[in-house]
């Protein structure tokens, strides 16, 4: 066993190495050169050091790209920092300092965190999001969208801290309190900027098809997001307001069993409808509550279905009956017009809410029928009852019919209309793009010119965290002149969502010194979309949709040739963890079950800590972490290193060849070659590292064995450092250089199996029934329990042995036999 002393003397001359060769540098302007682009989701500079958590994602991606090197691809795979934005602020603030001194102290502890993990990035072409540099271009887009309608500003809720005077994001509201001092949280109406993303709904969605390289629970997801739903408007008349309001349905069939009208809390109607309530207070106060609370968690299925009766009314513009019109928490303002109609004998959630709350169910749509009866609730489709002139029709045209007179009626008709809500951008807060617009008195809002971008962030605002945006406090950004006429002026002190630097980071990865424009289109068209875009599932849905939009604004604005970013997405699952409470749970420093990495290398290794991640389990799936698991991956390590040293103690050298193409050890070797090649492609890093442990312990043998070929054995080890390489990149390169290897493994090519030479060993499977020999099946020797188990139920021997019967249990012996134990 090496000492940590020894290790890191190692890694470090094997990470000096790789930067001094420059081995990830990519000349992206060439035209000549085409490629792999490879990204890894850019992370946030927010806390000063990255644990295990993190780690995964960043050692699996680095598995790939030296995979994809030694394959012979040209690899582009970059890094830089999404710096601005609230993580980077509170960090600051809590630290006592400027956001711009603890950002970039951060990035470089965290630059240091990746050579010494030896990940490997083209450092050349780094980005960060926070300098001029970069957000000199966020500005430059918004005004390209702005002068394309795309960028616009209207009126919206914010939750306002009254103790810290400050707007909140939804995540800092959780439960209407401010996360920071406690204090109940406050809505407050901002006029705030907008991007039109929705002008881009149906691109969104029918480019989703396309994404065949995505998961299809991220696409569904995305799909869900986007929600286009098929239906009608129509409009309910609102005595007390002197005026309709309108509702939008899927489900227009049911207007007759429409017995409420049910409002989100943040609908415009909603204060002029309590204004003379006798409880006012306490309905303002519900209101309140409820629109501090976040959409999905008021949306949720299991939620608790709340609501507060108006005492107003409306009419049902076909049965032209009084329903009353309720205040409810599930009902959002950003869905369709934050009004429906409730329908409680055929919606689930109407029915929850209004057999809560006693309002009438009327049955309008006739249900199959069943032995148990009729349903409380049925949601599917039939035939109209109690429809007056749709009485009898079925669902389907009886939607186009209804829809179509609401239309002929001049209150409603047709609709299509989308989930998706235009894109906030506005943020209350410093540390972010400032947006480059000024508010003259006389001409309004008018944009900076293009020839005086960036608007720089100033570096001497007041930075507290409390008191409002500290920008505002600076006179001498505020204060201007107006573009267009001259005269006095504010500039706009907001500034832009960080998930704004974080849509077209990726063009700019690739020409990142340009000061003419984002990024050249020629370099953008030969190397975008991205090969392979690595990241949490955490961002399946608002990154993602915001990158998406960008890449179709981008494409309209004439700057890119592609309208989907990203070809393929790999989304890794989270590191868990016992905690102290003693549950289960996503490895983070706030929940106090994060591993410290710094030290971790310290004492066991980069290529241990490494290996042992690879080796956790499937790597799009959770897994939890054990502090005495990385023991297995040090004995792993040793076993190889042993096996080399034992070699060449012996006298190989390492430039000896096989005497024979085709032996039995070099047909396992090159099964060992076409497994793992075959492992990285499917990004089953765990496997590949379990099929380098079995190639390991028959090198080993081979070193042991006096009587072996020694071109064979030196063959199998050459072989098995190149294939460890993209798991343990320093230990395979240290002992490649010692069997002989005068070039980096990266660059010496990734080894090739034969087909002839590569195909599996094939056993026959005894399968027994209750003890008893029913059968044989013939698989590989590697067969699985449930690759032989399936193959048995598909015997006929076998079959009618367990047809009709239950299965107990299974044993199964790897490589011999599988018992079924049945009744």
């Amino acid at each position: 066993m090496t000492t940590p002393e020894e290790n890191s003397s190692l890694e470090r001359k094997w990470q000096e190495r790789w930067e001094a060769d420059g081995v990830a540098a990519v000349d992206t302007a060439d035209p000549a050169t085409r490629g792999t682009y490879l990204l890894v989701m850019l992370p946030y500079p927010s806390g000063d050091r990255l644990h295990v958590g993190h780690a995964r994602t960043y050692f699996l991606t680095d598995a790939l790209h030296r995979f994809r090197k030694m394959q012979g691809e040209t690899v582009f795979c970059p890094m830089g920092w999404d710096a601005f934005g609230l993580p980077a602020e509170n960090y600051a603030i809590a630290q006592g300092v400027h956001p711009r001194e603890s950002t970039f102290a951060n990035i470089a502890a965290m630059k240091e965190q990746f050579r010494k993990w030896g990940v490997l990035y083209d450092w050349s072409k780094e980005v960060t999001t926070c300098v001029p540099e970069y957000y000199r271009w966020n500005q430059w887009v918004f005004l390209r969208m702005y002068e394309r309608g795309l960028a616009f500003r209207k009126k919206a809720p914010v939750n306002w801290c009254p103790s810290c005077e400050t707007v909140l994001a939804n995540e800092q509201a959780e439960g209407g309190t401010c996360d920071r001092c406690k204090s109940p949280v406050q809505q407050r109406e901002l006029e705030q900027w907008f991007f039109r993303i929705t002008d881009y709904a149906e691109r969104l969605l029918q480019g989703i098809d396309t994404l065949t390289g995505w998961s299809e629970k991220v696409r569904t997801m995305q799909r869900n997001w986007i929600g286009r739903s098929v239906g009608a408007d129509l409009d309910f008349a609102v005595p007390a307001l002197g005026e309709p309001i309108r509702v939008f349905t899927t489900r227009p069939d049911t207007v007759f069993g429409a017995t409420a009208l049910l409002l989100a809390p943040e609908h415009p109607a909603v204060p002029r409808l309590i204004a003379s309530h006798p409880s006012k207070d306490e309905l303002e106060a519900w209101v309140s509550k409820i629109r501090s609370q976040d959409r999905i968690t008021r949306e949720a299925e299991g939620a608790e279905k709340e609501g507060r009766d108006t005492g107003a009314v409306a009419v049902n513009p076909f049965t032209r009956e009084e329903v009353p019109i309720w205040l409810a928490n599930f009902v959002v303002a950003d869905y369709g017009t934050g009004a429906l109609m409730a329908v409680p004998a055929h919606d689930e959630r109407d029915h929850a809410f209004c057999r809560k709350y006693g309002i009438p169910v009327v049955e309008v749509i006739s249900q199959p029928e069943r032995d148990s009866g009729p349903l409380d609730c049925w949601t599917g489709e039939g035939t109209l009852l109690r429809s007056g002139p749709y009485t009898g029709m079925a669902s389907e045209p009886a939607r186009e019919a209804i829809a179509a007179d609401a239309e002929k009626g001049g209150f409603g008709g047709p609709r299509v209309r989308y989930r998706l809500r235009d894109w906030l951008i506005s943020r209350q807060r410093y540390w972010g793009t400032p947006i480059p617009m000024v508010s003259c008195e006389k001409d309004g809002w008018v944009p900076v010119p293009q020839s005086e971008l960036p608007v720089v962030l100033p570096p001497d605002a007041p930075f507290t965290g409390k008191g409002g945006n500290p920008l505002e406090k600076v006179e001498a950004f505020v204060k201007t002149k107006c573009p267009r006429c001259g005269g006095e002026a504010r500039r706009e002190t907001d500034t832009m969502d960080t998930f704004v630097d974080s849509s077209w980071y990726f063009v700019r990865y690739l020409d990142p010194a340009n000061d003419r424009a984002p990024f050249d289109r020629e370099v953008a068209r030969r190397w975008t979309p991205v090969t392979q875009y690595v990241g949490g599932i955490e961002h399946a849905i608002l990154h993602l949709l915001y990158a998406r939009f960008f890449a179709r604004v981008l494409t309209d604005l004439g700057l890119l040739d592609c309208e989907e970013p990203f070809a393929a997405l790999f989304n890794q699952g989270m590191i868990t963890r016992k905690g102290p409470s003693g549950r289960v749970e996503k490895m983070s420093k706030s929940r106090g079950n994060a591993v410290s990495l710094d030290p971790l290398i310290a004492e066991k290794g980069a290529d241990a800590v490494r290996t042992y991640v690879l080796f956790l389990g499937p790597a799009e799936k959770d897994a939890e972490w054990s502090d005495e698991g990385i023991a297995g991956a040090e004995r792993f390590l040793g076993r190889v290193r042993h096996a080399v040293e034992r070699f060449l103690a012996a006298g190989g050298t390492g430039a000896e060849l096989p005497a024979a193409a085709d032996s039995p050890s070099a047909r396992q070797r090159h099964r060992a070659v076409k497994r793992v090649t075959e492992d990285f492609r499917a990004f089953s890093f765990h496997t590949a590292v379990a099929h380098l442990m079995e190639l390991t312990r028959h090198a080993a043998d081979l070193v042991a064995d006096p009587a072996a070929d020694r071109g064979e054995t030196a063959e199998t080890l050459r072989t098995l450092l190149s294939l460890l390489h993209p798991v343990a990149p320093h230990l395979s390169e240290e002992l490649a250089e010692r069997l002989g290897g005068t070039r980096s493994l990266l660059l010496s090519g990734w080894p090739a199996f034969d087909p002839a030479l590569s195909v599996e060993e094939t056993v026959e499977f005894a399968v027994q029934v209750n003890g008893k020999l029913r059968g044989q099946v013939s698989l590989p020797r590697e067969a699985t329990e449930s690759q032989v188990l399936a193959a048995a139920e598909a015997s006929d021997a076998v079959g009618r042995w367990i047809a009709g019967k239950t299965r107990v249990k299974a044993v199964f012996v790897p490589g011999r036999l599988l018992n079924l134990v049945v009744r």
